[in-house]
């Protein structure tokens, strides 16, 4: 009983974990965007993008947790720190293991950025549209409930938001202006300083 109880915390933890990443990408393309409105003020979408990136952590540390201590897989510490090192699936679970990696790339630049500054902070989060699809990914090849209509209704949806937001976020100017300015201008030069 208790090993089933393991297998099932990793799989809803893996699938909350996705649908949290999902909304950390989509309140953070919001937040780049500098999107607002009476009702939805800029500082909204980017405290819960941040309270939202904390609780993805948390998902995810009980999807690692728990499938390194279940017995049918048995992973082992090993397997979850170092990609692509697990006799079990062993591609898959290499992907969720970058995976893991660059989200705590972005999360300890994020929370140290007076250090790193904002260029390197800046360029470190843009991993973010490296971990998510690799996360999908890891999740569609190693899940055991991908075949399932609910969970491809949930990577779908997920999928489409995440698609539509990225799209949204190339079609619009930048709210900075760096795009628009040329670079020979007086301010250009001073923008892209």
């Amino acid at each position: 009983m208790n090993n089933t109880i393991l297998w099932y915390a990793t799989r809803g933890a893996g699938a909350v974990s996705l649908v949290l990443l999902t909304g950390v990408v989509l309140l953070g393309i919001t937040s780049a965007m500098r999107w607002q409105t009476p009702a939805w003020p800029r500082f909204l979408s980017t405290g819960l993008h941040r309270n939202l990136a904390l609780m993805t952590l948390v998902f995810l540390a009980i999807h690692i947790i728990t499938a390194v201590v279940d017995p049918f897989t048995a992973l082992g510490l090993n397997a979850a720190l170092v990609p692509f090192s697990s006799s079990y699936r062993t591609f898959w679970l290499g992907l969720g293991a970058v995976a893991m990696y660059l989200m705590i790339a972005v999360v300890v630049t994020s929370l140290l950025r007076g250090f790193f500054g904002y260029q390197a902070w800046r360029v470190v989060h843009w991993l973010t549209y490296a971990m998510w699809p690799v996360a999908l990914i890891h999740g569609i090849g190693t899940g055991t409930d991908t075949r399932f209509s609910w969970m491809l209704f949930l990577d779908g949806v997920c999928v489409v938001a995440v698609v539509v937001a990225i799209l949204w976020r190339i079609s619009r100017p930048s709210p900075t202006g760096w795009r628009e300015l040329p670079a020979n201008s007086e301010l250009g030069r001073s923008v892209t300083r």
